[in-house]
C-alpha cells in the first residue's frame, strides 16, 4: 500500500484555491503509484477560519466544496478537512472520499482553547472513532490536538485500527517539532501502531505552519520526514502494517528555523494579500537591517523599498553602513532628510511647549515624522510597511506609536533582540549581506546625541531573560528573583511590561516564533492595577 501525504499551504477561505491544490495533489499521487491521500487538517477552507465558521455561507460554501471534490477526486481515496455543519452543531471533520462517495466522517474530540486556539467558541466535540478498510489495513483517523492526548489514539485502537493518520493544523514555534514527537511516540507506546503524522503549511496572519510532517514506525522510529517550510508531495510505504524506511529531511537547527518562519511568513502574508511588496525604513541598525535582508530573500529584490530618514542626530556610520547593504542586495533605495522638517514641527510647537526642556517627546517626533513619510509611500505606491521593532523593545515599550510602529505588518515582534544577532549572523554565514559593523555597533535608537539603548534599558540578556520568564512562562516577580536576577531590575521591567500593554494593542500583526507572543496567545488586559501585597484589617 502506498500512502501519499499533501503537505500543502492552504489560504483561508479560499475554497476554489485549496480544492485545486488538493485535486492536483491527488492527480499527481495516482500517477506515482498511492491509493489514498491525506490532506491537512481543514485543508479545504485553511486553518485557523475563525469567525467565518460563524457565517452560514461560508459554511454552504465548504459543503458545496467539499460535494465538488467528490466528483472530481476519481481512482484515489481521498482525507478531506473541512469544516460540517449538522443539526449537533458545527464540527472539525475530516472525510473519506471514495469513488465519487463520501464513505465516513470523523469529528475532531479535542477541541484546543488555549495558546492561539479558539476552537471551542465555534465547534462541538466529537466523541466517537472512525476506522476504515483501505486495501486490506484497517486505518483509525485523528485530528491535530486528539494525538496530544491518550483517549482519542486509544479508541482507534479499541475500534481495529491498524494503522494511525492524524492531518493537523499545527503552528511553528521554536522547539515545536520536538515537542511533537515525543508526544507523538507516547502514542504509539501506547498503542503499538504506526502513526502518519500530515502538516499544513504555509503564512497564516501572525501564525506560521511549519509543514515537517512525518511517520512513526510502531516501535516509536522516525521513518520518513518532510522538508520544513515547504509544501511538498510524499508517498509512504507500508509492508505488512510497517512503513518501509524513506527520506528523512535534514533537520534545521534552531535559528535557521527561525529564519524561514519569518521569511514564510512574511511571504504569504504579502503574496496572499496581494500587497506589490513592501517598504521599510532602514536606519543603519540591526534590526532595520535583518528585516531587510528577510524581506528581500523572501519577496526578492524587486518587490523591496527600503528609505533611510538621516536626521541630526545620524550617525554617518549609520548612513554609509545603509547604503553599503543596499548596495549588496540591490533593492530600490531612497534618502529623505527629515531635518527640516523636524525644525518645523518644533517651531510650531514650540510657543506651547514655552522652552521647557527637550526629553522623549522630541525623539518621538523624529519617529512620527518617519513613519508618517513610510505611510505616504505606502499610500502612492501599494506597497505595505513593514515595522522593524523587535519584542524586547515592544515588551517595554521602546518603541512608539504612529511612529516606528507604524505599519501593516510587524516581522520581528516575537524576536527578541539576542535572537535578532543570532538571525544576523545566520544569514551572514549563508552570503554575507548585513555589514559587520551594524552587528557589532551598540545599538542605538538615534534620537538625540551619544544615544544608547542601555541607557535607558538592561543588557539585552538580561532583559530578554526577564521578558520571557514573565511574558512567555508567566512566572511571577519572586520566581524571576530567584532565578539571579536584581530585584530593582526585575521590578522596573515588569512595570514597563505592564504599563505599555496599550502601545502593543496597537501594533500589527507579526509571525509568532515563540509558545507565547505578543498576539493571540496574550490577551491581558490593558486597564488594570495588580497589587499582590494585600494587607487584611
Amino acid at each position: 500500500m502506498k500512502i501519499a501525504i499533501a503537505q500543502i499551504n492552504c489560504m483561508v477561505g479560499d475554497v476554489a484555491g485549496n480544492m485545486a491544490k488538493i485535486i492536483a495533489c491527488a492527480s499527481q499521487a495516482k500517477a506515482q503509484g498511492a491509493t489514498l491521500l491525506i490532506t491537512p487538517e481543514l485543508s479545504l477552507c485553511g486553518y485557523p477560519p475563525e469567525d467565518l465558521l460563524l457565517r452560514e455561507d461560508f459554511l454552504r460554501l465548504c459543503e458545496q466544496g467539499l460535494q465538488q471534490l467528490c466528483k472530481e477526486l476519481q481512482g484515489i481515496t481521498v482525507i478531506i478537512g473541512h469544516p460540517q455543519q449538522t443539526p449537533e452543531g458545527c464540527f472539525n471533520a475530516l472525510s473519506v472520499l471514495e469513488d465519487g462517495e463520501i464513505t465516513a466522517t470523523y469529528h475532531k474530540h479535542v477541541l484546543p482553547n488555549h495558546s492561539v486556539f479558539d476552537e471551542k467558541r465555534y465547534f462541538t466535540p466529537g466523541y466517537q472513532a472512525l476506522v476504515f478498510k483501505h486495501h486490506g489495513f484497517k486505518i483509525g483517523t485523528l485530528i491535530c490536538a486528539d494525538v496530544w492526548e491518550a483517549e482519542p489514539a486509544l479508541l482507534a485502537k479499541a475500534a481495529g485500527a491498524e494503522i494511525l493518520i492524524a492531518i493537523n493544523a499545527s503552528p511553528y514555534h521554536m522547539e515545536k517539532q520536538s515537542t511533537r514527537l515525543e508526544i507523538l511516540r507516547q502514542r504509539v507506546e501506547e498503542t503499538g501502531l504506526p502513526i502518519i503524522y500530515a502538516n499544513m503549511v504555509g503564512g497564516q496572519d501572525e501564525l506560521v505552519f511549519d509543514g515537517a510532517s512525518f511517520v512513526l514506525s510502531a516501535q516509536g522510529q522516525l521513518t520518513q520526514q518532510l522538508p520544513a517550510f515547504k509544501s511538498a508531495l510524499a508517498l509512504i510505504e507500508f509492508q505488512h502494517n510497517q512503513p518501509v524506511p524513506a527520506a528523512i529531511a535534514e533537520p534545521m537547527n534552531l535559528v535557521a528555523s527561525v529564519y524561514a518562519a519569518l521569511k514564510l511568513g512574511l511571504a504569504d502574508y504579502i503574496n496572499k494579500n496581494g500587497f506589490p511588496g513592501v517598504v521599510l525604513g532602514l536606519s543603519g541598525g540591526i534590526d532595520s537591517a535583518l528585516t531587510l535582508a528577510i524581506a528581500v530573500d523572501a519577496l526578492g529584490a524587486d518587490k523591496v523599498h527600503a528609505v533611510m530618514m538621516p536626521s541630526e542626530f545620524t550617525a554617518d556610520i549609520s548612513v554609509n553602513d545603509a547604503r553599503e547593504m543596499i548596495e549588496i542586495l540591490s533593492v530600490k533605495y531612497d534618502e529623505i532628510a527629515i531635518k527640516g522638517l523636524y525644525e518645523q514641527y518644533i517651531a510650531t510647537l514650540a510657543p506651547m511647549f514655552n522652552q521647557l526642556p527637550m526629553d522623549a517627546t522630541e525623539e518621538n517626533l523624529q519617529a512620527r515624522i518617519r513613519g508618517m513619510l513610510l505611510m505616504a509611500i505606502s499610500n502612492k505606491f501599494g506597497s505595505i510597511v513593514v515595522t522593524t521593532g523587535n519584542k524586547s523593545e515592544m515588551a517595554v515599550g521602546y518603541c512608539t506609536l504612529y511612529g516606528d510602529m507604524a505599519g501593516g505588518f510587524a516581522l520581528l515582534k516575537d524576536v527578541p533582540k539576542t535572537m535578532v544577532y543570532q538571525l544576523a549572523n545566520y544569514r551572514n554565514s549563508l552570503s554575507p549581506v548585513i555589514p559587520s559593523r551594524i552587528i557589532t555597533r551598540p545599538p542605538s535608537a538615534e534620537l538625540r546625541a551619544n544615544q544608547l539603548d542601555q541607557d535607558s534599558l538592561p543588557p539585552y540578556e538580561v532583559l530578554d531573560g526577564i521578558i520571557q520568564a514573565y511574558v512567555e512562562d508567566d512566572l511571577s516577580q519572586a520566581n524571576i528573583v530567584a532565578m539571579g536576577y536584581a530585584t530593582a531590575v526585575v521590578q522596573r521591567v515588569i512595570m514597563l511590561i505592564d504599563r505599555n500593554e496599550y502601545k502593543r494593542r496597537q501594533s500589527p500583526v507579526g509571525v509568532r516564533i515563540t509558545h507565547k507572543g505578543f498576539g493571540k496567545d496574550r490577551r491581558h488586559p490593558i486597564t488594570a492595577k495588580l497589587n499582590f501585597d494585600i494587607h487584611l484589617k
